[in-house]
């Protein structure tokens, strides 16, 4: 199924600085419906972003700020995830695996209860639209390997230390 984009006129948009470089952070009818890092794969055009905006996102950027002076573990967001039913499945289950762990996509596949959709997971991983609050990052090869991410494999290492560090100083982690 292939969902259109909702018009520009109803997203706003800001940039936040973060530890892995500028965020930009998309907001569709007010709610966080992105979180883009520069050079993302997958990362929709700049006009699709709507005009900048500051106030609707200062709870997401407080948060991620928390995040990232290790003082916050998890998001308290509401998030606006548009894909397909399988892929806001696979995207809701990350949410649940927690900081500072990981799991593999056959396992997140398991979870799902399609054990043989370990691919699949991981399209559905690359895809997601809200990076770190959604923590796609958390998510490894089989062999344990640090497989894809659409930040980065630095970015997706240095993400997974900070989370390990456990809230000590991460600007030296990235």
């Amino acid at each position: 199924m292939t969902r259109t984009a909702p018009p520009a006129a109803a997203r706003r948009h800001t940039v936040v600085d973060s530890p892995c470089g500028p965020l930009t952070l998309v907001a569709t009818g007010g709610v966080l419906s992105g979180l883009y890092m520069a050079g993302q794969r997958h990362r929709p055009a700049q006009e699709e972003f709507g005009p900048r905006e500051d106030r609707p996102f200062q709870e997401a950027a407080d948060q991620l700020a928390a995040y990232f002076a290790g003082t916050r573990t998890v998001f308290d967001l509401e998030l606006r995830l548009d894909g397909t039913p399988f892929q806001r499945s696979v995207w809701e289950l990350l949410r649940t695996v927690p900081y500072g762990e990981t799991r593999t996509y056959g396992r997140l596949a398991e979870a799902l209860g399609r054990p043989g959709a370990s691919r699949a997971v991981g399209l559905a991983n690359g895809r997601n639209p809200v990076g770190i609050i959604v923590p796609c990052h958390r998510v490894i090869g089989a062999s344990g390997s640090l497989t894809g991410y659409g930040g980065g494999i630095d970015r997706k290492r240095a993400l997974l230390a900070h989370e390990r560090a456990q809230g000590r100083d991460a600007s030296a982690l990235f």
